[in-house]
């Protein structure tokens, strides 16, 4: 068993939700989190009240899942970032989990 984390811009909530349905991963939790992007340029350029939103709305799943319900899904994600028009790829990272109970 293994954790994986999958991450990506609020846009492709719906998106994500299909993959893990096509990975055969039941059994998942969800969060929405705000996904920043340490440019510096952007940082600096902003005036500290100027009203800029510097964040994007994400998402955050994870799921304990076994490793080929995991191969299954990077392989979707990969084809899915394959064909992204926007600079914003989903990215997982999967985690080996010692002990649960």
């Amino acid at each position: 068993m293994k954790l994986v984390i999958v991450t990506s811009v609020g846009d492709f909530q719906k998106e994500i939700l299909r993959l893990f349905k096509k990975a055969n991963i039941e059994n998942f939790s969800s969060s929405d989190i705000e996904g920043f992007k340490n440019n510096t340029s952007v940082l600096m350029e902003s005036q500290w009240f100027s009203g800029e939103k510097l964040s994007n709305a994400s998402d955050l799943f994870f799921s304990f899942t076994e490793d080929k319900h995991i191969d299954t899904l990077f392989d979707l994600i990969k084809a899915f970032n394959a064909n992204l028009e926007t600079n914003n790829p989903i990215r997982a990272i999967v985690v080996p989990v010692e002990r649960f109970i």
